[in-house]
Parts: structure tokens; sequence; C-alpha cells
């Protein structure tokens, strides 16, 4: 009787360590995601902050383009207060548009296109991007990785009993904006 108690209990304690592993990883897993999500939202900030300046510098060239430079700076205004990763995949898709729309613009401008504060700007428009674009992958990455240990077994057994739940990727919606927008310079 002794032993069998001694062999139940062994199995529970086994069976509870098993399980605290198990949370143990997707808590790690579900802070990694949240960690990638914050590394693309300080990029995106990044990038917002510059928008402001690429359109006065643009302005001052190209006032009379008022439409476009409006649609820049309501673009950045959705994308500033986008909550959530659809909401700000979609605001970002949106602003990505109407900053290739300003770009079309400046080519109209060869001086514009000359100015060293614009080239400044271009410059550090295109590094962003491109944190953005690794920023994405490596977020797409962790949430990849966290989805599918949740939904594997035995590891969906402890999610679902601890409310772990699937995230959504960072995509692009719109096909058209999959692609870089044609600027020369």
């Amino acid at each position: 009787m002794v032993l069998v108690l001694g062999i139940l209990l062994a199995l529970m304690v086994g069976v509870a360590l098993w399980a605290m592993g198990i949370y143990n990883g997707l808590v790690a897993l579900r802070n990694q995601v949240k960690n990638a999500w914050s590394q693309i939202d300080v990029q995106l900030k990044r990038r917002h902050d510059l928008i402001p300046n690429l359109v006065q510098t643009v302005k001052g060239y190209a006032g009379h383009e008022r439409e476009t430079l409006e649609s820049v700076i309501a673009a950045r205004a959705r994308a500033v207060s986008a909550q959530g990763v659809q909401e700000q995949s979609q605001a970002e898709q949106g602003l990505s548009g109407a900053l290739g729309r300003l770009m079309l613009v400046v080519e109209q401008y060869p001086d514009l296109k000359a100015n060293q504060n614009f080239l400044s700007l271009q410059e550090e428009l295109t590094s962003t991007e491109n944190r953005i674009g690794f920023a994405r992958q490596h977020y797409n990455d962790s949430v990849m990785t966290y989805n599918t240990r949740i939904q594997k077994f035995p590891d969906n057994l402890v999610a679902g009993n601890f409310s772990f739940t699937t995230e959504n990727f960072f995509e692009l919606q719109d096909e058209a904006v999959r692609e870089a927008p044609k600027v020369s310079f």
C-alpha cells in the first residue's frame, strides 16, 4: 500500500514538474513575441517621427501638392493611433502607400531631389524601412514559434488550461503595398 502511494505521489510530482516546464516555456515564448512586437513599435515610432520633417521639406518646394501632403499627414496620424497588430498593420499599409505617392511627387522637383536635407531624411527613412522589415520578420518568426508550440501535443493541453492564445502575424493585406514603390533619384 505504501509502495503504491509512493509511486502515485512520484507520478503526480512528475506530471506537475512536466506541466510547469511546459508552462514556463510557453510564458518565455509569449514574452518573446511581446518583445518582438515592441521592437517593431520602436521602429514605427522612429518612422512616424521622420515623416513630419520629410513633409515640411517637400512642402517648401511643392507646397501646392497639398492633397498629397495632407494624405501623408492623415495616414501618419492613423498609424500613430493604431492599436494591436491587425490595426497597426493596416495603418502602416496606408502610410506606406501615402509615402509612395509623396515620393512620386518629389520626382517632379529636381531642386528638391538635390536638397541635402531631403536626401538625409530620405536616407533615414530608407534605413528605418529596412529596420522595420527586419523587426517584422523577427516578430513573425516569434509568433510562428509560439503559435506552433501552443498548438502541438502535449503542450496544447497546458496552453488550453492556462489561456494561452495564438498571436496574429504582422501581414500586409494589399498586394500593391507588397511591392516597393519604384522611385528613382
